[in-house]
């Protein structure tokens, strides 16, 4: 099974693990760095919580998920269209202020991580800020059905470095939001795309 089909065969609990986990202070500092009512894409949405969070904000927002099953729920739960596209065909070029990536690019290959990264650089206006999240670790784990790839503290600078025009803000560690999940550390960033 593919990372894609266990969100798939397993939305429902997904969506109900997920959709109410509170990323209200990393939305608000990922927000505060964009202009009033930017464009703000959530590269995979999930259960949409986070792109309905921005369009409450005012923010005009597009939202995408490799899952059919996830798209259908988020666009149930945010009311928005939500696009059915992987990263690797992530094609606009100069369109947002934002980009929220919020546990969404550790299923990406490491071997395509730097491509992939490039094509979000790509989607930002200049200036754009992208924000990320990885699980911490510096392992690639097969777990449940899905690949996962962690990143510690010092291989997302190098990440950043090796994406072209992308400066890296912010590094930080966080707790897991979610209930009794807390033990489960991530490592969060904030890059901008060079002006």
């Amino acid at each position: 099974m593919s990372s894609v089909g266990y969100y798939d065969e397993n939305a429902d609990r997904f969506f109900r693990d997920t959709v109410t986990a509170d990323m209200t202070a990393l939305q608000h500092r990922f927000a505060k760095l964009l202009p009033v009512g930017g464009r703000v894409l959530d590269a995979g949405c999930g259960s949409g919580r986070d792109a309905k969070a921005f369009a409450a904000m005012c923010f005009d927002v597009v939202a995408f998920d490799a899952s059919a099953e996830m798209v259908r729920r988020a666009q149930i739960h945010t009311g928005l269209e939500v696009l059915q596209m992987t990263f690797a065909e992530v094609f606009w070029q100069g369109e947002f202020d934002g980009i929220w990536a919020s546990a969404s690019l550790l299923h990406v290959p490491r071997t395509q991580m730097v491509e992939i990264c490039r094509r979000l650089r790509d989607a930002l206006v200049p200036s754009g800020v992208l924000y990320f999240s990885f699980k911490h670790g510096t392992s690639e784990r097969f777990v449940d059905g899905r690949t996962f790839i962690d990143m510690d503290e010092s291989f997302v600078p190098d990440l950043v470095a090796q994406v072209t025009d992308l400066s890296m803000i912010e590094l930080w560690m966080t707790a897991d939001v979610r209930p009794r999940r807390d033990a489960e550390a991530w490592v969060s960033c904030l890059a901008q795309r060079n002006a």
